[in-house]
C-alpha cells in the first residue's frame, strides 16, 4: 500500500520517516516532490565497466542552467535526504519533466527500507533540454513493508550529493 500525502506528512511528524529539508507545499495526494541539487556527475570514460570503478566530473549548475544532452547519463541528488526504517521510499520523475522527455530516475526507482541520505537522480534527456538547481524533477512515494525489516546498510548509506555506481565493490560484476 501507498501512503497518501497526509499520511506522509504525519508519518514525518512522528519520526517514522525522513524528508529534510520538508516544505508541506509539496506534499502531493499521494507523493513528495523533491529538488535537484547543485551539482551533476559524468561519467568521463567509455565505455562503462560495471567491474570498475568509472572515473566521473563533477559539473557544477550554473545559474542560467545546465544542458542536458541526450547521447549521455548524468547523475544529480536530491536537495532533500530521504529515508525511512518503516516504509520503502521509491523516486519517480514528476510529469511535468516527463513531459519534455526527462527520465529522471531511468531504471532504479526502489530505495531500500533503512536507507538515509540525498537520492540519486539518473538524468536522461531524449532531446538537449536546460535544468536548473532547485528544479523540482521527482517525486517519493512511500510503501508499505510487510513482513519482518532487513534494513539496509550498504555502500550508498548516507549518501551526500550524487553518487556514482559502486556495483564494482560487489565484487561479484553484478551492479547494485
Amino acid at each position: 500500500m501507498i501512503l497518501t500525502g497526509p499520511e506522509i506528512t504525519q508519518e514525518r511528524q512522528e519520526g517514522r520517516l525522513c524528508l529534510e529539508p520538508f516544505d508541506p507545499a509539496r506534499v502531493q495526494p499521494n507523493s513528495y516532490d523533491v529538488a535537484l541539487g547543485p551539482t551533476l556527475l559524468v561519467y568521463t570514460s567509455s565505455p562503462l565497466d560495471v567491474r570498475a570503478e568509472n572515473p566521473t566530473a563533477e559539473l557544477a549548475i550554473p545559474s542560467q542552467g545546465l544542458e542536458l544532452r541526450p547521447d549521455r547519463i548524468y547523475l544529480g541528488a536530491t536537495v532533500e535526504v530521504v529515508g525511512s526504517d518503516h516504509y520503502v521510499p521509491m523516486l519517480h520523475a514528476r510529469s511535468g519533466a516527463a513531459r519534455l522527455g526527462l527520465f529522471c530516475h531511468v531504471t532504479a526507482d526502489l530505495i531500500d527500507v533503512g536507507s538515509r541520505g540525498q537520492l540519486t537522480f539518473q538524468l536522461h534527456a531524449v532531446e538537449p533540454l536546460i535544468v536548473h538547481a532547485g528544479d523540482v524533477l521527482g517525486q517519493v512515494t512511500f510503501m508499505r513493508v510487510q513482513g519482518e525489516r532487513m534494513l539496509y546498510r550498504g555502500k550508498y548509506q548516507g549518501s551526500v550529493g550524487p553518487q556514482a555506481s559502486r556495483g564494482h565493490l560487489d565484487g561479484k560484476g553484478v551492479v547494485a
